[in-house]
Protein backbone atom coordinates (compact mmCIF):
# COMPACT_ATOMS: atom_id res chain seq x y z
CA UNK A 1 0.00 0.00 0.00
CA UNK A 2 1.53 3.26 -1.06
CA UNK A 3 1.67 6.12 1.39
CA UNK A 4 0.23 9.36 -0.01
CA UNK A 5 2.22 12.52 0.21
CA UNK A 6 1.60 14.64 3.25
CA UNK A 7 1.03 17.59 0.98
CA UNK A 8 -2.47 16.36 0.10
CA UNK A 9 -5.12 18.73 1.45
CA UNK A 10 -7.66 17.23 3.82
CA UNK A 11 -10.40 19.50 2.59
CA UNK A 12 -10.03 18.69 -1.10
CA UNK A 13 -13.65 17.52 -1.25
CA UNK A 14 -15.05 20.67 0.31
CA UNK A 15 -15.08 23.59 -2.13
CA UNK A 16 -16.45 26.12 0.34
CA UNK A 17 -14.16 27.15 3.22
CA UNK A 18 -15.98 27.73 6.47
CA UNK A 19 -14.65 29.21 9.66
CA UNK A 20 -12.95 26.21 11.26
CA UNK A 21 -13.93 27.28 14.78
CA UNK A 22 -17.62 27.28 13.82
CA UNK A 23 -17.41 23.78 12.36
CA UNK A 24 -15.31 22.48 15.26
CA UNK A 25 -17.77 23.85 17.84
CA UNK A 26 -20.77 22.35 16.03
CA UNK A 27 -19.15 18.92 15.96
CA UNK A 28 -17.84 19.35 19.52
CA UNK A 29 -21.32 20.23 20.82
CA UNK A 30 -22.77 17.01 19.42
CA UNK A 31 -19.95 15.00 20.95
CA UNK A 32 -20.34 16.80 24.27
CA UNK A 33 -24.02 15.83 24.32
CA UNK A 34 -23.04 12.21 23.81
CA UNK A 35 -20.16 12.21 26.30
CA UNK A 36 -22.27 13.90 28.99
CA UNK A 37 -25.12 11.44 28.45
CA UNK A 38 -22.76 8.47 28.70
CA UNK A 39 -21.49 9.45 32.16
CA UNK A 40 -24.51 11.23 33.62
CA UNK A 41 -26.63 8.06 33.43
CA UNK A 42 -24.48 6.08 35.87
CA UNK A 43 -25.45 8.44 38.71
CA UNK A 44 -29.17 7.84 38.16
CA UNK A 45 -29.13 4.04 37.91
CA UNK A 46 -30.15 3.33 41.54
CA UNK A 47 -33.12 5.70 41.27
CA UNK A 48 -34.14 4.25 37.91
CA UNK A 49 -33.92 0.72 39.35
CA UNK A 50 -36.44 1.65 42.06
CA UNK A 51 -38.83 3.10 39.48
CA UNK A 52 -38.60 -0.02 37.30
CA UNK A 53 -38.87 -2.38 40.26
CA UNK A 54 -35.58 -4.18 39.61
CA UNK A 55 -32.32 -4.57 41.50
CA UNK A 56 -29.63 -1.95 40.93
CA UNK A 57 -27.17 -4.51 39.43
CA UNK A 58 -29.74 -5.30 36.72
CA UNK A 59 -29.51 -1.73 35.48
CA UNK A 60 -26.00 -2.32 34.15
CA UNK A 61 -27.61 -3.59 30.95
CA UNK A 62 -28.66 0.01 30.28
CA UNK A 63 -24.96 0.88 29.98
CA UNK A 64 -23.76 -2.23 28.17
CA UNK A 65 -26.55 -2.13 25.56
CA UNK A 66 -25.30 1.30 24.48
CA UNK A 67 -21.70 0.03 24.30
CA UNK A 68 -22.73 -2.95 22.19
CA UNK A 69 -24.57 -0.66 19.77
CA UNK A 70 -21.45 1.48 19.48
CA UNK A 71 -19.31 -1.57 18.80
CA UNK A 72 -21.54 -2.80 15.99
CA UNK A 73 -22.11 0.48 14.18
CA UNK A 74 -18.94 2.56 14.61
CA UNK A 75 -17.00 0.46 12.06
CA UNK A 76 -19.64 0.96 9.34
CA UNK A 77 -19.91 4.72 9.87
CA UNK A 78 -17.23 5.56 7.29
CA UNK A 79 -18.87 3.50 4.55
CA UNK A 80 -22.27 5.05 5.31
CA UNK A 81 -20.81 8.58 5.20
CA UNK A 82 -19.13 7.84 1.87
CA UNK A 83 -22.41 6.59 0.43
CA UNK A 84 -24.84 9.22 1.70
CA UNK A 85 -22.59 12.19 2.47
CA UNK A 86 -20.99 13.25 5.74
CA UNK A 87 -23.38 16.16 6.40
CA UNK A 88 -26.48 14.04 5.79
CA UNK A 89 -25.25 11.19 7.97
CA UNK A 90 -24.02 13.48 10.77
CA UNK A 91 -27.32 15.36 10.87
CA UNK A 92 -29.28 12.09 10.80
CA UNK A 93 -27.08 10.66 13.58
CA UNK A 94 -27.93 13.61 15.83
CA UNK A 95 -31.60 13.10 15.01
CA UNK A 96 -31.47 9.37 15.85
CA UNK A 97 -29.65 10.16 19.11
CA UNK A 98 -32.35 12.70 20.05
CA UNK A 99 -35.19 10.28 19.23
CA UNK A 100 -33.43 7.59 21.26
CA UNK A 101 -33.07 10.04 24.16
CA UNK A 102 -36.79 10.86 24.09
CA UNK A 103 -37.69 7.17 24.10
CA UNK A 104 -35.31 6.60 27.03
CA UNK A 105 -37.05 9.37 28.96
CA UNK A 106 -40.46 7.83 28.24
CA UNK A 107 -39.37 4.26 29.10
CA UNK A 108 -41.94 2.49 31.31
CA UNK A 109 -39.75 -0.58 31.87
CA UNK A 110 -36.17 -1.78 31.78
CA UNK A 111 -36.74 -3.72 28.55
CA UNK A 112 -38.07 -0.61 26.81
CA UNK A 113 -35.10 1.39 28.10
CA UNK A 114 -32.62 -1.16 26.73
CA UNK A 115 -34.24 -1.01 23.28
CA UNK A 116 -34.14 2.80 23.36
CA UNK A 117 -30.49 2.75 24.43
CA UNK A 118 -29.66 0.51 21.46
CA UNK A 119 -31.25 3.10 19.15
CA UNK A 120 -29.44 5.90 20.97
CA UNK A 121 -26.19 3.97 20.53
CA UNK A 122 -26.78 3.79 16.78
CA UNK A 123 -26.92 7.59 16.66
CA UNK A 124 -23.88 7.90 18.93
CA UNK A 125 -21.88 5.44 16.83
CA UNK A 126 -22.39 7.60 13.76
CA UNK A 127 -21.86 10.91 15.55
CA UNK A 128 -18.36 10.20 16.83
CA UNK A 129 -16.45 9.15 13.69
CA UNK A 130 -18.60 11.03 11.17
CA UNK A 131 -18.30 14.22 13.23
CA UNK A 132 -14.52 13.91 13.11
CA UNK A 133 -14.74 13.16 9.38
CA UNK A 134 -16.82 16.32 8.86
CA UNK A 135 -14.10 18.34 10.56
CA UNK A 136 -11.23 16.75 8.65
CA UNK A 137 -12.98 17.32 5.33
CA UNK A 138 -14.00 20.89 6.13
CA UNK A 139 -10.87 22.60 7.46
CA UNK A 140 -7.54 23.40 5.90
CA UNK A 141 -4.40 21.69 7.11
CA UNK A 142 -3.05 24.88 8.65
CA UNK A 143 -6.13 25.06 10.92
CA UNK A 144 -6.17 21.38 11.88
CA UNK A 145 -4.29 21.60 15.19
CA UNK A 146 -6.49 24.39 16.53
CA UNK A 147 -9.66 22.70 15.26
CA UNK A 148 -8.71 19.41 16.91
CA UNK A 149 -8.02 21.13 20.23
CA UNK A 150 -11.55 22.60 20.13
CA UNK A 151 -12.95 19.18 19.25
CA UNK A 152 -11.16 17.34 22.05
CA UNK A 153 -12.54 19.48 24.87
CA UNK A 154 -15.98 17.79 25.11
CA UNK A 155 -14.39 14.34 25.18
CA UNK A 156 -12.56 15.35 28.37
CA UNK A 157 -15.20 17.62 29.92
CA UNK A 158 -18.21 15.32 29.43
CA UNK A 159 -17.02 12.51 31.74
CA UNK A 160 -16.07 15.07 34.40
CA UNK A 161 -19.34 17.02 34.37
CA UNK A 162 -21.52 13.90 34.11
CA UNK A 163 -21.49 12.77 37.77
CA UNK A 164 -22.20 16.17 39.40
CA UNK A 165 -24.87 17.07 36.83
CA UNK A 166 -26.44 13.65 37.21
CA UNK A 167 -26.40 13.98 40.97
CA UNK A 168 -28.08 17.38 40.77
CA UNK A 169 -30.84 16.13 38.43
CA UNK A 170 -31.53 13.01 40.49
CA UNK A 171 -31.58 15.01 43.73
CA UNK A 172 -33.70 17.97 42.63
CA UNK A 173 -35.64 16.72 39.58
CA UNK A 174 -36.80 13.54 37.84
CA UNK A 175 -34.17 11.19 36.34
CA UNK A 176 -35.95 11.43 32.97
CA UNK A 177 -34.54 14.94 32.52
CA UNK A 178 -31.16 13.29 32.02
CA UNK A 179 -32.41 12.36 28.56
CA UNK A 180 -34.65 15.35 27.89
CA UNK A 181 -31.73 17.79 28.12
CA UNK A 182 -30.37 16.23 24.91
CA UNK A 183 -33.40 17.38 22.90
CA UNK A 184 -32.76 21.16 22.59
CA UNK A 185 -29.01 20.61 22.11
CA UNK A 186 -29.64 18.04 19.39
CA UNK A 187 -32.27 20.10 17.54
CA UNK A 188 -30.01 23.16 17.55
CA UNK A 189 -27.14 21.01 16.32
CA UNK A 190 -29.19 19.72 13.37
CA UNK A 191 -30.02 23.28 12.33
CA UNK A 192 -26.40 24.42 12.58
CA UNK A 193 -25.18 21.38 10.62
CA UNK A 194 -27.61 22.27 7.83
CA UNK A 195 -26.43 25.89 7.75
CA UNK A 196 -22.67 25.63 8.17
CA UNK A 197 -21.44 22.21 7.06
CA UNK A 198 -21.00 21.23 3.40
CA UNK A 199 -21.97 17.88 1.93
CA UNK A 200 -19.00 15.67 1.00
CA UNK A 201 -18.92 12.08 -0.18
CA UNK A 202 -16.10 9.60 -0.65
CA UNK A 203 -15.42 6.68 -2.94
CA UNK A 204 -15.26 3.08 -1.77
CA UNK A 205 -12.78 0.70 -3.38
CA UNK A 206 -15.16 -2.27 -3.32
CA UNK A 207 -18.59 -3.59 -2.24
CA UNK A 208 -19.99 -3.15 1.25
CA UNK A 209 -18.35 -5.56 3.69
CA UNK A 210 -21.34 -7.26 5.30
CA UNK A 211 -19.35 -10.21 6.65
CA UNK A 212 -16.80 -7.82 8.11
CA UNK A 213 -19.58 -5.87 9.79
CA UNK A 214 -20.84 -9.00 11.54
CA UNK A 215 -17.37 -10.19 12.57
CA UNK A 216 -16.20 -6.79 13.79
CA UNK A 217 -19.51 -6.23 15.61
CA UNK A 218 -19.29 -9.55 17.45
CA UNK A 219 -15.61 -9.00 18.26
CA UNK A 220 -15.89 -5.42 19.47
CA UNK A 221 -19.21 -5.99 21.23
CA UNK A 222 -17.78 -8.96 23.12
CA UNK A 223 -14.64 -7.05 24.07
CA UNK A 224 -16.51 -3.95 25.26
CA UNK A 225 -19.08 -6.03 27.16
CA UNK A 226 -16.27 -8.13 28.61
CA UNK A 227 -14.28 -5.10 29.77
CA UNK A 228 -17.40 -3.60 31.37
CA UNK A 229 -18.32 -6.90 33.06
CA UNK A 230 -14.79 -7.29 34.43
CA UNK A 231 -15.27 -4.10 36.45
CA UNK A 232 -18.04 -5.80 38.48
CA UNK A 233 -17.42 -8.27 41.27
CA UNK A 234 -18.37 -11.91 40.85
CA UNK A 235 -18.50 -11.93 37.05
CA UNK A 236 -14.88 -12.71 36.23
CA UNK A 237 -15.62 -15.93 34.33
CA UNK A 238 -18.24 -14.25 32.15
CA UNK A 239 -15.81 -11.40 31.45
CA UNK A 240 -13.04 -13.83 30.45
CA UNK A 241 -15.42 -15.72 28.16
CA UNK A 242 -16.54 -12.53 26.43
CA UNK A 243 -12.99 -11.29 25.96
CA UNK A 244 -11.96 -14.69 24.55
CA UNK A 245 -14.86 -14.61 22.07
CA UNK A 246 -13.89 -11.08 21.10
CA UNK A 247 -10.25 -12.01 20.48
CA UNK A 248 -11.10 -15.13 18.45
CA UNK A 249 -13.63 -13.37 16.21
CA UNK A 250 -11.19 -10.47 15.91
CA UNK A 251 -8.54 -12.85 14.58
CA UNK A 252 -11.06 -14.28 12.12
CA UNK A 253 -11.91 -10.74 11.02
CA UNK A 254 -8.25 -9.92 10.34
CA UNK A 255 -8.02 -12.91 8.00
CA UNK A 256 -11.20 -11.77 6.24
CA UNK A 257 -10.01 -8.15 5.97
CA UNK A 258 -6.85 -9.16 4.10
CA UNK A 259 -9.00 -10.72 1.37
CA UNK A 260 -11.68 -8.03 1.04
CA UNK A 261 -11.23 -5.05 -1.30
CA UNK A 262 -12.83 -2.56 1.11
CA UNK A 263 -12.95 -3.99 4.66
CA UNK A 264 -15.06 -2.24 7.30
CA UNK A 265 -11.92 -1.71 9.42
CA UNK A 266 -8.83 -1.70 7.22
CA UNK A 267 -5.79 -3.06 9.11
CA UNK A 268 -3.58 -1.86 6.22
CA UNK A 269 -3.97 1.65 7.64
CA UNK A 270 -1.62 0.63 10.45
CA UNK A 271 1.19 0.62 7.87
CA UNK A 272 0.80 4.37 7.40
CA UNK A 273 3.58 5.50 9.79
CA UNK A 274 2.02 8.40 11.68
CA UNK A 275 -1.41 6.78 11.79
CA UNK A 276 -0.27 3.40 13.09
CA UNK A 277 2.04 4.92 15.69
CA UNK A 278 -0.66 7.32 16.86
CA UNK A 279 -3.18 4.48 17.23
CA UNK A 280 -0.83 2.40 19.41
CA UNK A 281 0.57 5.24 21.54
CA UNK A 282 -2.82 6.92 21.84
CA UNK A 283 -4.48 3.65 22.86
CA UNK A 284 -2.04 3.15 25.73
CA UNK A 285 -2.51 6.72 26.90
CA UNK A 286 -6.31 6.51 26.66
CA UNK A 287 -6.31 3.81 29.31
CA UNK A 288 -5.41 6.54 31.80
CA UNK A 289 -8.08 8.85 30.39
CA UNK A 290 -10.70 6.11 30.75
CA UNK A 291 -9.62 5.25 34.30
CA UNK A 292 -9.51 8.79 35.65
CA UNK A 293 -13.28 9.57 35.71
CA UNK A 294 -13.82 6.21 37.41
CA UNK A 295 -11.10 6.45 40.08
CA UNK A 296 -11.14 10.11 41.09
CA UNK A 297 -14.79 10.48 42.18
CA UNK A 298 -14.60 7.19 44.10
CA UNK A 299 -11.37 8.24 45.80
CA UNK A 300 -12.82 11.62 46.78
CA UNK A 301 -16.04 10.17 48.17
CA UNK A 302 -14.92 6.84 49.68
CA UNK A 303 -11.34 7.73 50.58
CA UNK A 304 -11.73 11.38 51.57
CA UNK A 305 -15.35 11.29 52.76
CA UNK A 306 -16.37 14.19 50.52
CA UNK A 307 -19.92 14.60 49.30
CA UNK A 308 -20.80 13.88 45.68
CA UNK A 309 -21.27 17.60 45.06
CA UNK A 310 -17.88 18.57 46.53
CA UNK A 311 -16.16 15.74 44.70
CA UNK A 312 -17.67 16.93 41.44
CA UNK A 313 -16.48 20.48 42.01
CA UNK A 314 -12.92 19.29 42.68
CA UNK A 315 -12.67 16.92 39.71
CA UNK A 316 -14.01 19.58 37.34
CA UNK A 317 -10.49 21.03 37.53
CA UNK A 318 -9.40 18.69 34.72
CA UNK A 319 -12.04 20.23 32.46
CA UNK A 320 -10.73 23.71 33.22
CA UNK A 321 -7.20 22.60 32.38
CA UNK A 322 -8.47 21.18 29.08
CA UNK A 323 -10.05 24.50 28.14
CA UNK A 324 -6.81 26.34 28.87
CA UNK A 325 -4.95 24.03 26.52
CA UNK A 326 -6.82 24.78 23.29
CA UNK A 327 -5.32 28.24 22.81
CA UNK A 328 -1.74 27.08 23.42
CA UNK A 329 -1.64 23.79 21.47
CA UNK A 330 -0.89 25.34 18.03
CA UNK A 331 1.95 27.46 19.43
CA UNK A 332 3.53 24.58 21.35
CA UNK A 333 3.40 22.24 18.36
CA UNK A 334 4.77 24.96 16.08
CA UNK A 335 7.64 25.50 18.50
CA UNK A 336 8.56 21.88 19.31
CA UNK A 337 7.00 19.71 16.59
CA UNK A 338 4.88 16.62 17.13
CA UNK A 339 7.57 14.10 18.03
CA UNK A 340 9.33 16.13 20.70
CA UNK A 341 6.04 17.39 22.15
CA UNK A 342 4.51 13.92 22.36
CA UNK A 343 7.57 12.37 24.01
CA UNK A 344 8.09 15.07 26.64
CA UNK A 345 4.46 15.86 27.36
CA UNK A 346 3.53 12.18 27.36
CA UNK A 347 5.91 11.54 30.25
CA UNK A 348 4.78 14.73 32.00
CA UNK A 349 1.07 13.86 31.66
CA UNK A 350 1.61 10.39 33.09
CA UNK A 351 3.66 11.68 36.02
CA UNK A 352 1.08 14.36 36.80
CA UNK A 353 -1.61 11.68 37.03
CA UNK A 354 0.85 9.71 39.15
CA UNK A 355 0.59 12.50 41.74
CA UNK A 356 -3.04 11.51 42.23
CA UNK A 357 -1.79 8.33 43.91
CA UNK A 358 -0.37 10.51 46.70
CA UNK A 359 -3.55 12.55 47.33
CA UNK A 360 -4.62 12.38 50.96
CA UNK A 361 -7.45 14.05 52.94
CA UNK A 362 -5.00 16.45 54.60
CA UNK A 363 -3.93 17.91 51.25
CA UNK A 364 -5.41 21.41 50.75
CA UNK A 365 -8.20 21.23 48.18
CA UNK A 366 -6.74 24.16 46.17
CA UNK A 367 -3.52 22.16 45.72
CA UNK A 368 -5.45 19.09 44.55
CA UNK A 369 -7.46 21.34 42.24
CA UNK A 370 -4.28 22.80 40.78
CA UNK A 371 -2.71 19.37 40.18
CA UNK A 372 -5.87 18.15 38.43
CA UNK A 373 -5.99 21.28 36.26
CA UNK A 374 -2.41 20.59 35.15
CA UNK A 375 -3.40 16.96 34.47
CA UNK A 376 -6.27 18.11 32.28
CA UNK A 377 -4.08 20.55 30.38
CA UNK A 378 -1.31 18.05 29.70
CA UNK A 379 -3.54 15.10 28.79
CA UNK A 380 -5.74 17.24 26.55
CA UNK A 381 -2.68 18.50 24.70
CA UNK A 382 -1.46 14.93 24.25
CA UNK A 383 -4.70 13.83 22.63
CA UNK A 384 -4.89 16.94 20.45
CA UNK A 385 -1.47 16.00 19.09
CA UNK A 386 -2.34 12.31 18.62
CA UNK A 387 -5.67 13.06 16.94
CA UNK A 388 -4.01 15.47 14.53
CA UNK A 389 -0.74 13.78 13.54
CA UNK A 390 -2.62 10.52 12.92
CA UNK A 391 -3.97 11.99 9.68
CA UNK A 392 -0.70 13.48 8.49
CA UNK A 393 -0.33 11.03 5.60
CA UNK A 394 -3.93 9.87 5.19
CA UNK A 395 -5.31 10.69 1.74
CA UNK A 396 -8.84 12.04 1.19
CA UNK A 397 -9.86 8.63 -0.20
CA UNK A 398 -8.77 6.94 3.04
CA UNK A 399 -10.27 9.53 5.38
CA UNK A 400 -13.62 7.88 6.15
CA UNK A 401 -12.04 4.47 6.73
CA UNK A 402 -9.34 6.01 8.93
CA UNK A 403 -11.81 7.90 11.13
CA UNK A 404 -13.89 4.74 11.69
CA UNK A 405 -10.75 2.77 12.55
CA UNK A 406 -9.38 5.43 14.89
CA UNK A 407 -12.67 6.03 16.70
CA UNK A 408 -13.21 2.30 17.20
CA UNK A 409 -9.90 1.92 19.01
CA UNK A 410 -10.52 5.10 20.97
CA UNK A 411 -13.80 3.75 22.36
CA UNK A 412 -12.28 0.34 23.04
CA UNK A 413 -9.36 1.76 25.02
CA UNK A 414 -11.53 4.10 27.10
CA UNK A 415 -13.59 1.09 28.17
CA UNK A 416 -10.42 -0.90 28.82
CA UNK A 417 -9.21 1.94 31.04
CA UNK A 418 -12.21 1.48 33.34
CA UNK A 419 -11.55 -2.26 33.37
CA UNK A 420 -7.86 -1.86 34.26
CA UNK A 421 -8.70 0.61 37.02
CA UNK A 422 -11.43 -1.60 38.50
CA UNK A 423 -9.31 -4.75 38.36
CA UNK A 424 -6.37 -2.95 39.97
CA UNK A 425 -8.61 -1.60 42.72
CA UNK A 426 -10.19 -4.98 43.43
CA UNK A 427 -6.84 -6.74 43.22
CA UNK A 428 -5.31 -4.41 45.80
CA UNK A 429 -8.32 -4.89 48.09
CA UNK A 430 -7.95 -8.67 47.87
CA UNK A 431 -4.22 -8.65 48.57
CA UNK A 432 -4.53 -6.26 51.51
CA UNK A 433 -7.72 -7.84 52.87
CA UNK A 434 -9.84 -4.71 52.60
CA UNK A 435 -13.62 -5.14 52.52
CA UNK A 436 -14.01 -1.64 51.06
CA UNK A 437 -11.50 0.34 48.99
CA UNK A 438 -9.05 2.39 51.05
CA UNK A 439 -6.61 5.11 50.02
CA UNK A 440 -3.76 2.63 49.52
CA UNK A 441 -5.94 0.71 47.05
CA UNK A 442 -6.61 3.83 45.03
CA UNK A 443 -2.91 4.68 45.06
CA UNK A 444 -2.03 1.30 43.57
CA UNK A 445 -4.74 1.63 40.90
CA UNK A 446 -3.41 5.03 39.85
CA UNK A 447 0.13 3.64 39.73
CA UNK A 448 -0.96 0.82 37.40
CA UNK A 449 -2.75 3.04 34.86
CA UNK A 450 0.12 5.54 34.93
CA UNK A 451 2.62 2.75 34.21
CA UNK A 452 0.55 1.74 31.17
CA UNK A 453 0.59 5.33 29.87
CA UNK A 454 4.35 5.55 30.29
CA UNK A 455 4.69 2.60 27.89
CA UNK A 456 3.41 4.93 25.14
CA UNK A 457 6.81 6.66 25.26
CA UNK A 458 8.28 3.71 23.35
CA UNK A 459 6.01 4.43 20.40
CA UNK A 460 6.19 8.22 20.74
CA UNK A 461 9.93 7.92 20.07
CA UNK A 462 9.11 6.14 16.81
CA UNK A 463 7.43 9.16 15.25
CA UNK A 464 9.55 10.64 12.48
CA UNK A 465 11.29 13.88 13.39
CA UNK A 466 9.30 15.67 10.67
CA UNK A 467 5.96 13.96 11.39
CA UNK A 468 3.12 16.43 10.86
CA UNK A 469 5.53 19.24 10.05
CA UNK A 470 3.23 20.79 7.45
CA UNK A 471 0.35 20.74 9.93
CA UNK A 472 2.24 22.12 12.93
CA UNK A 473 4.36 24.65 11.06
CA UNK A 474 7.45 23.42 12.93
CA UNK A 475 10.44 24.40 10.78
CA UNK A 476 13.00 27.08 10.03
CA UNK A 477 14.77 28.96 7.26
CA UNK A 478 18.04 27.41 6.02
CA UNK A 479 20.49 29.28 3.76
CA UNK A 480 17.87 31.85 2.97
CA UNK A 481 15.47 29.22 1.61
CA UNK A 482 12.15 28.88 3.35
CA UNK A 483 11.16 25.27 3.90
CA UNK A 484 7.50 24.25 3.49
CA UNK A 485 7.15 23.92 7.24
CA UNK A 486 8.32 27.48 7.77
CA UNK A 487 5.78 28.69 5.25
CA UNK A 488 3.06 26.78 7.08
CA UNK A 489 4.24 28.34 10.32
CA UNK A 490 3.49 31.79 8.94
CA UNK A 491 0.01 30.62 8.00
CA UNK A 492 -0.59 29.48 11.58
CA UNK A 493 0.08 32.93 13.02
CA UNK A 494 -3.60 33.88 12.84
CA UNK A 495 -4.53 31.14 15.35
CA UNK A 496 -3.27 33.25 18.22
Amino acid sequence: MSVPSSSIDFAVAAPVRRNFRTIALIVASAMFMEQLDATILATALPTMARDFGVGAPSMSIALTSYLISLAVFIPVSGAVADRWGSRTVFRAAIGVFVVGSILCALAPSLGFLVAARLLQGLGGAMMMPVGRLVLLRSVERRDLVSAMSWLLVPALIGPILGPPVGGFIVTYADWRWIFYINVPVGLLGMVLVSLFIDETKGERAGPFDGVGMVLSGVSLGSLLFGFETASREGEGMLALTLVAVGLVTGAVYLGHARRHAAPILDPALMRVPSFGTSVIAGSLTRITQGAQPFLLPLMMQLGFGLSAATSGLVTIATAIGSLMMKALAPRLLRRFGFRQALVVNGILAALLYGLCAFFRPDWPLPVIFGVLACCGFSMSFQFTAYNTVAYDRISPAQMSSATSFYTTFQQLMLSLGICVAALSLHGSMSVQGHAAPELSDFSLAFAVVVAVSLLATIWNLRFAADAGREISGHGRVVDGVKRPAAAASEALEHIR
